[in-house]
């Protein structure tokens, strides 16, 4: 894969949730996609929703050092810190799409990490916000946009 793809919170959760059988293969067929293309990009945002959706509301939840294990693996993909610009990218975000302000910030990260793509099954589908594009991975093949 040629371009980046940020992933949101919901799609790792997915990979981890064994009572949605269907959207954990899904979920887990892309990430590993994104890991062999080294595609994959998310911020510090969703490393800290991964952790608590997974040890705290997931049933069964993650035991907490299998979650750290898993964030620590996902560092290569270059988590994003928040900051003020990062900010003021997603006011914009927010005012111009009327996504809520987690959506807004998750759409400026990727944006600001050069993004063609952001995997996401809380947003609308095929939406483009600048140059990137919005997909609901259970709505298309990784295929289709990778290799």
């Amino acid at each position: 894969m040629s371009v980046n793809c940020f992933v949101d919170t919901n799609i790792l959760v997915y990979s981890r949730d064994s009572s949605e059988p269907d959207k954990q293969l899904k979920a887990k067929a892309w990430l590993t996609e994104l890991w062999q293309q080294e595609a994959g990009r998310i911020s510090a945002q969703v490393m800290n929703e991964y952790y608590v959706t997974v040890t705290q509301k997931l049933k069964p939840g993650l035991p907490k050092e299998q979650a750290r294990s898993d964030l620590r693996a996902l560092a290569v993909w270059q988590p994003l810190e928040v900051s003020t610009q990062l900010i003021e990218s997603a006011w914009e975000v927010q005012d111009q799409y009327a996504y809520s302000w987690w959506d807004s910030l998750v759409i400026a990260s990727a944006l600001f990490l050069d993004c063609r793509y952001l995997l996401s099954e809380d947003m609308q589908h095929e939406q483009r916000v600048g140059k990137l594009e919005i997909i609901n991975p259970f709505l298309m093949d990784v295929g289709v946009l990778i290799k």
